[in-house]
């Protein structure tokens, strides 16, 4: 992990490894904003803001494997039970009023679907925020992840640190570990857990046809 004070973002970022993260500590939700503004919408990049630091985080070709396999999975249920699931993806959810801000690496609707299903872009000034939001934490800490969220009331957080997916459900102004999803009770963390586990020794492809079957086998 890195520390710094700088103002030229897009060539901070370009020099970073993947796998990598920088603190730009003692920043303002102008600075945040600038910094978005200043690096775009970058497919290899995730941002975040506390409310006093920003971070920067460059992703994985082992962090992506897992990000796009949850998508792959929720996309498997979703079809399978014929439930309407919508994927942001790692969309920035970002509030003024809390000076907060992150880019999950997935994020979900299921209960709000409705609400945002025609909708190319999500204001979070009005707009639910998702449903679902995961991050993969292989090479970088999330544990500022926590306060964001809360701050952004995200109903569900689902952390997976390269050996367990733990789940959190936001109660009381805290997030609360919890065995099972709020938004989809079929998946448990042990679920989710041993299916993305899988991936250290099984492909993608055999370990969905199985997720498949296990879908089945709920019936």
């Amino acid at each position: 992990m890195t520390t710094a004070v700088l103002t030229n973002y897009s060539e901070i970022t370009s020099q970073l490894p993947a796998g990598s993260d920088i603190f730009l500590r003692g920043q303002t939700w102008e600075n945040y904003e600038e910094i978005l503004e200043s690096v775009g919408e970058a497919s290899g990049l995730r941002i975040s803001f506390d409310g006093r630091n920003v971070k920067i985080m460059t992703l994985s070709t082992k962090h992506e494997k897992y990000v796009r396999f949850i998508e792959m999975i929720i996309t498997t249920l979703s079809l399978k039970i014929r439930k309407r699931i919508l994927h942001f993806g790692s969309a920035t959810i970002k509030s003024s009023c809390q000076e907060r801000g992150s880019e999950p690496d997935c994020c979900f609707y299921v209960q709000n679907a409705e609400l945002v299903a025609d909708k190319d872009t999500i204001d979070f000034s009005r707009d639910v925020p998702p449903d679902i939001v995961v991050e993969i934490d292989i090479h970088h800490s999330s544990m500022e992840k926590f306060e964001i969220y809360s701050k952004l009331r995200v109903p569900e957080f689902w952390l997976y640190d390269g050996e367990r997916l733990r789940i959190y459900r936001f109660e009381s102004e805290n997030y609360v570990a919890v065995k099972k999803s709020l938004a989809l009770p079929i998946l448990s963390d042990d679920i989710l857990t041993d299916f993305l586990n899988s991936l250290q020794t099984s492909d993608q492809f055999e370990i969905l046809l199985k997720f498949e079957k296990w879908l089945d086998s709920q019936n």
